[in-house]
């Protein structure tokens, strides 16, 4: 309480007499409180000046005060209060008691990319910093501070990477971006590895409008410039152009098509009341035991779908070998390599803290903002993925010498 405060200086009990109700004693401390805090702002002035005010020591000193500049600030024992902050004439006194405007503490800062990392607008971040610290930022300043993230994003898109990843699971996540005036629909491209510890990690990430097989090399190219020398397992949705770039950039690696996304492609094109029979003829399919029994399977698929949905068929039948490339491997591995469902959940969860910011205005500010949804996801793997030792030992045993222990 502000009573309190008042009487820890010794002030006389008879002080308090004079006020008949909370409301006066309040509208007293508060500017008891501002006098104060400025006579201090004065004294720190007077202090980088090196000279009283009015004092002849100031004359031809090369600098001087120049009035004041009101800021609002937020305390504990008043809430909002205005305070005239003094200035000098070749502005260069910064008081520590009030930092000046636009100068963010590191605490104020880390808290500014925090709300970004949960996205918050600008605008709110704003109208949060004002109301919790009691200062006001623009949306220049918040930007100036999120983008030092681009050092932090520069210096996590080169690191080193592990020699060999046992699997690595490859999709994209869309976003609508201004460019040249436009409002465009570009993909940040995501690759999630899992380390011989059983462990995943992101990768990088890369922006583009359009997927080739140019495109693919050229990330499949980064990562080996990073220090990967072998894949044993890539998993993707149909990417154009990646089983071209993927046995060009790694010959050994096996390359799945993620049979979820097959069974989704090609439900799309069936009417709803039919889905639910379709999809339980093409469970037959990729639940085979083995490829042949697969192939039986899709024939008497055709059979019964193929006049009517002829394209759904055609697409099992044009990506048959990476559809079905985990049918030469055991159980534990073919759980780990027909799915992207790895890379599906981070884009989920990106999507968590990028939901309500429906336009981007640049390239930048989307990379920010996956950026910080990546860092904040991964601090929660901790953990290897579920039966890993079993997981492990049957790498070990298809793989052999190319499982490597960074």
């Amino acid at each position: 309480m502000p009573k309190k405060e008042l009487e820890q200086l010794n002030v006389p009990k008879d002080f308090f007499k004079q006020f008949k109700n909370k409301d006066q004693f309040n509208d007293f401390f508060a500017s008891f409180l501002k006098e104060g805090v400025e006579a201090m702002l004065r004294a720190e002035l007077d202090e980088h000046l090196g000279y009283d005010k009015h004092s002849v020591e100031g004359y031809q000193s090369g600098n001087s005060r120049n009035g004041s500049s009101k800021k609002t600030i937020k305390t504990d024992s008043v809430g909002d209060m205005v305070l005239d902050i003094p200035r000098d004439r070749n502005a260069t006194f910064e008081p520590g008691l009030i930092p000046k405007h636009g100068r963010m503490s590191d605490k104020l800062e880390q808290a500014i990319t925090g709300m970004y990392a949960r996205g918050m607008s600008t605008t709110d971040i704003e109208e949060q910093v004002r109301e919790i610290y009691g200062v006001q930022v623009s949306s220049g300043t918040v930007s100036n501070i999120t983008n030092k993230l681009l050092d932090h994003i520069k210096e996590w898109q080169n690191r080193q990477l592990e020699s060999v990843y046992f699997a690595v699971w490859m999709d994209g996540i869309s976003f609508k971006i201004r460019q040249n005036h436009k409002i465009v629909n570009k993909t940040i491209f995501l690759v999630i590895g899992l380390k011989s510890d059983g462990k995943k990690e992101v990768l990088g990430m890369w922006i583009s409008e359009n997927e080739s097989a140019s495109f693919w090399l050229n990330v499949l190219t980064d990562l080996k410039a990073r220090g990967v020398q072998d894949i044993l397992i890539a998993s993707t949705d149909n990417l154009t152009g990646f089983s071209g770039a993927i046995k060009a950039a790694f010959p050994k690696t096996v390359a799945q098509l993620c049979i979820v996304h097959q069974i989704r492609n090609s439900a799309k094109f069936v009417g709803w009341k039919e889905r639910k029979e379709f999809c339980a003829d093409l469970k037959h399919v990729y639940k085979a035991t083995n490829r042949q029994v697969a192939a039986e399977a899709l024939e008497a698929f055709d059979l019964k779908w193929g006049k009517k949905y002829g394209y759904a068929v055609k697409s099992w039948r044009e990506n048959w070998d990476n559809l079905t490339a985990y049918f030469d491997y055991s159980i534990e591995i073919r759980h780990i390599m027909y799915t992207t469902n790895p890379i599906e959940s981070l884009n989920s969860g990106i999507r968590k803290y990028t939901n309500s910011k429906n336009i981007f205005p640049d390239d930048s500010s989307a990379q920010k903002a996956v950026y910080l949804a990546i860092a904040n996801i991964e601090k929660k793997w901790t953990m290897p993925i579920l039966n890993w030792g079993i997981i492990l030992n049957a790498f070990l045993t298809t793989f052999d010498k190319r499982c490597q222990f960074n």
